[in-house]
């Protein structure tokens, strides 16, 4: 590879599979164990005194975290490193919700009072290329180890004060795979969503490779909600009532919650699309405000606090999972 051609772009990106209960078989020493944290993946790119963040979608971000760019200028390593970048709670030591990170992304120019009330830290998790030696063919192992080497010779350079913006990720040592269950369990607890596993003896490749990485995240939160309000599709879905808002019971009132469009399979959109047409209350465009009657369950990530919401609370990645036609709405 001729890395002058690259233009100072990322490399692809290896990504995870999600978890398959074949790889407990294995020996657990064959595997490296990490938090998977809910931030944005990026490459962080330093080569002839430039630097770049580039995120998964080949976006370069550096205008909205600056204090990360100039912070690791101090650097005189030409690398490339790949990681999570977070907004951080440095008195408890663990990730902010990611509601908070959205604060930072596409903000041009953060002003210093934004940086002060959402400071980032980048958590690398791979060595990728160090002074131009690409390192991806080595496994992971000892990229490991050299990660680690690299990580203290900075962190003891003259003039460096990357300690606050930037760590390795820690590593966690399950004693046997009913001890991984147990770490994957506790992942709320510090606010991740589970574990990443990592084969030991992997290379550095793109895209989800199988037998590579693994995603092994905790189970989805679920509630029981009531349809109120449908918007129809576009594309393949237009002509039909796609797009589903979702309430809860306050105090005697249905209050909207969140928002959904997948999960159900076509026959179900086409059935509940006739329910939505017969039993539509008012029509405001595309939406249509609906008689209380429909029950669903919905799955989501994360529960939190929320000014912005009537109900008091957003979730993450909300999602249908089960059409409730057994369960009334009270």
């Amino acid at each position: 590879i001729n890395l002058e051609e690259l233009n100072y772009k990322p490399f692809p990106f290896l990504l995870a599979n999600t978890f398959e209960d074949k790889i407990s078989k294995d020996s657990i020493n064959n595997y490296q164990f990490e938090w998977k944290y809910d931030g944005i993946r990026i490459q962080l790119i330093k080569r002839s005194e430039n630097l770049s963040i580039w995120t998964r979608g080949q976006e370069l971000v550096n205008e909205s975290f600056p204090e990360l760019i100039e912070k690791m200028s101090y650097i005189k390593d030409d690398f490339v490193l790949d990681g999570e970048l977070l907004v951080w709670n440095f008195k408890d030591k663990i990730a902010m919700d990611f509601s908070h990170l959205q604060k930072r992304i596409n903000r041009k120019s953060p002003t210093k009072s934004i940086k002060i009330k959402y400071p980032i830290i980048f958590i690398a998790y791979d060595l990728l290329e160090l002074n131009r030696r690409d390192k991806r063919k080595i496994k992971l192992k000892n990229r490991r180890i050299e990660l680690e080497k690299i990580f203290f010779k900075w962190q003891n350079e003259k003039d460096n004060n990357i300690s606050k913006i930037f760590k390795i990720c820690d590593l966690i040592y399950p004693n046997d795979w009913e001890d991984v269950l147990n770490y994957k369990e506790k992942s709320r607890e510090n606010n991740t969503e589970g574990l990443i596993i990592k084969n030991k003896s992997s290379i550095y490749t793109s895209g989800r490779k199988k037998g590579i990485w693994w995603k092994y995240k905790v189970d989805p939160m679920q509630l029981d909600a009531v349809l109120i309000y449908a918007k129809s599709g576009s594309g393949r879905r237009a002509g039909l009532y796609t797009d589903y808002s979702f309430a809860l019971w306050k105090d005697q009132e249905l209050v909207k919650f969140a928002s959904a469009y997948s999960g159900l399979t076509n026959i179900e959109i086409k059935e509940l699309d006739k329910w939505i047409r017969k039993n539509t209350i008012e029509k405001f465009g595309p939406v249509r405000s609906l008689k209380p009657e429909m029950v669903f369950e919905i799955s989501f990530e994360k529960i939190q606090i929320s000014k912005r919401h009537k109900s008091g609370i957003a979730v993450r990645f909300p999602r249908i999972t089960k059409w409730r036609k057994d369960k009334k709405i009270n």
